[in-house]
């Protein structure tokens, strides 16, 4: 047992008063430090994680408490944890406050072990409040801990003051890299991955204090508690998630991709003409796909074949080594000169398998269709491997013979912690923006149409010039634009999205426009300069959708919604001509709830 660091969880006040004084026990031997255990968090809980699955069966990893994730480790382990989550120097003398989110029902232990002192001030924003814990440093590093062995949701943040008012305090060396240093004021966002959260309320006594924000998702770094997951769908030597992407011209490339387990080290496609006798064998890349907590199949091997050099207008039928056969549902066609052609997208789907009946009554009603999108949320957390394995299941029929183009939404790229996920496991083209991850925004033409395929999540900022010279530089009949955030809605309109594209969206004629995130329908009257205007061939059609049953309840009215439906679960069909563009909205039982045509 840790006596200096030991805590146990509580579920009700008597034991939450336990609970206090064992804590404050606990600084008591504060001053006694062990040698400083050099790792970082990060590699110190890999290394634990690794060891535990050695040492423990799935159903006891799942039923870790919070106080047995602490015993699991020794003094200097713990030392890690109190020390090397969040660091930075400082020049001179200062004092570093602490905000926690008082919805967090268990108090990091080493604000209690390190002598931090709680003080009577608050601050807040719209989801949660803080109360504010300090401590004095010399100059030198500052070591800062993990948010607990939960997941929660509010990661705490910083502000750091000199203790002499005249000295100019510098701070430096940061780790995580790339700090955001701001003001501590009211108005001031506190995490960089949601920055229209602001403080209200901040203590006179703080303002003005440098701030450091943080991630909200960084709690997963040490999350042991109801963490370990499992897939209903684990890898195998045999390939699966066969799924087809293009990463570059349509008419004569084709991306190949599958999975197997760690069993398999080499990938190889043979594909042919339909029909052909003459095949051709290509290698894929490989690459390790890791997801720590994926208890039942942590590991697993991505293959991704390029194949290059194909004839336009052509079918092809593909299989990959060793299988033997050649299959109806492993089968992609290049694109044609021939202008009409269709496509088939999505809104929110959050690995649903009721969106999986959704997309395949969906192609079963529609096999014509050249491609399928989402526009976002694909999962709901996008760093959860198994809720990918859901996604690559249901859609299985679908995907491997049709390619697979996609936008970000939030879910994907979660909690400030990044896509790297999405970015493994989709192959899509390095023709963005500069400062943007390559195959976030994207774009591609396919025949008489340009689809740009834009992060929302990103820096809107970032994409405004690269969204202007791809419509200024297309002879494109047709220009759609997809990302997850809607532009105009009735709950959280993002007007940023309206400042900055919604008039590049207007000079070039974007014909529609296409979102998730909100939950219901929407297809706006034509809009042009954020006003309703007369005619789609002088404005923009605004639509949102949903792949998955929406909730009931009431929705304000939007005065440029053409047609709005606060519930249901929706796919959309549309069909391109050399002057004239269909689209319809169809719900789960089969109706077409919105139509729409567009002519030049």
């Amino acid at each position: 047992m840790n006596k200096k660091f030991e805590v146990s969880r509580s579920l009700n006040q008597c034991n939450k008063q336990v609970l206090a004084i064992g804590m404050m026990v606990l600084a008591l031997f504060a001053c006694n430090r062990e040698p400083v255990d050099k790792r970082m968090v990060k590699d110190l809980m890999n290394e634990k994680i690794s060891r535990l699955y050695e040492e423990k069966t799935q159903e006891e990893l799942a039923a870790i408490t919070y106080g047995e994730a602490f015993k699991l480790f020794a003094n200097d382990e713990l030392e890690v944890l109190a020390t090397r989550h969040w660091m930075f120097d400082v020049n001179v003398p200062v004092v570093v406050s602490v905000m926690r989110n008082t919805k967090q029902e268990i108090v990091p232990f080493w604000l209690i072990s390190d002598a931090f002192t709680k003080t009577k001030m608050t601050l807040n924003n719209e989801m949660t409040t803080y109360e504010v814990w300090q401590k004095s440093f010399d100059a030198g590093t500052v070591g800062l801990g993990i948010n607990g062995f939960e997941n929660n949701s509010m990661h705490y943040f910083v502000s750091v003051a000199p203790q002499n008012k005249t000295d100019e305090l510098k701070l430096s060396n940061f780790f995580p890299a790339n700090q955001y240093v701001g003001t501590l004021d009211n108005g001031a966002f506190t995490y960089h991955d949601w920055d229209e959260l602001v403080l209200e309320n901040v203590p006179e006594k703080l303002k003005g204090q440098k701030l450091l924000t943080t991630i909200r998702g960084r709690g997963t770094e040490s999350h042991l508690e109801n963490a370990f997951r499992t897939t209903n769908y684990p890898s195998s030597i045999q390939p699966d998630q066969v799924m087809l992407t293009w990463s570059s011209d349509p008419a004569s490339t084709i991306d190949i991709q599958w999975r197997t387990n760690t069993d398999v080290s080499q990938g190889k496609v043979e594909y042919r003409e339909k029909g052909s006798e003459s095949i051709t064998e290509v290698e894929a890349e490989k690459y390790v796909l890791d997801d720590l907590l994926l208890m039942n199949d942590r590991l697993v091997h991505r293959f991704t074949a390029h194949l290059s050099g194909l004839k336009p207008g052509t079918t092809y039928e593909y299989r990959i080594v060793p299988q033997k056969e050649w299959t109806e549902k492993q089968q992609f066609s290049t694109e044609t000169a021939y202008d009409e052609f269709s496509w088939l997208w999505f809104g929110d789907i959050h690995h649903s398998p009721q969106w999986g009946k959704l997309a395949n009554e969906a192609f079963l009603q529609h096999p014509d269709v050249s491609f399928v999108s989402v526009a976002g949320d694909l999962v709901g957390d996008g760093l959860h491997r198994n809720q990918w394995d859901d996604v690559f299941e249901y859609s299985a029929d679908i995907i491997s013979q049709r390619p697979f183009m996609n936008v970000l939404g939030n879910h994907d790229n979660r909690s400030g912690l990044g896509a790297h996920m999405y970015e493994q496991l989709f192959s899509y083209p390095k023709n963005g923006p500069d400062g943007v991850i390559p195959e976030h925004t994207y774009s591609f033409s396919y025949k008489n149409a340009l689809f740009l395929m834009i992060d929302a999540t990103s820096k809107d900022e970032l994409q405004t010039g690269w969204i202007e010279e791809q419509l200024k530089n297309t002879t494109a009949t047709w220009k759609l634009a997809m990302f997850h955030f809607p532009p105009y809605n009735w709950e959280e309109p993002y007007l940023n999205i309206q400042k900055l594209w919604g008039p590049l969206f207007d000079k070039y004629h974007v014909d529609m426009v296409f979102g998730g995130h909100i939950h219901y329908y929407m297809r706006s009257n034509p809009m042009k300069g954020g006003q309703v205007v007369d005619s789609y061939n002088n404005g923009t059609a605004y639509v949102i959708s949903i792949g998955i049953p929406s909730r009931t309840r009431e929705i304000a009215s939007e005065p440029y919604a053409a047609v709005q439906k606060a519930d249901g679960q929706y796919f959309q069909y549309m069909k391109f001509g050399p002057r004239e563009l269909s689209y319809s909205a169809v719900n789960s039982e089969g109706e077409i709830i919105d139509s729409l045509i567009l002519k030049k």
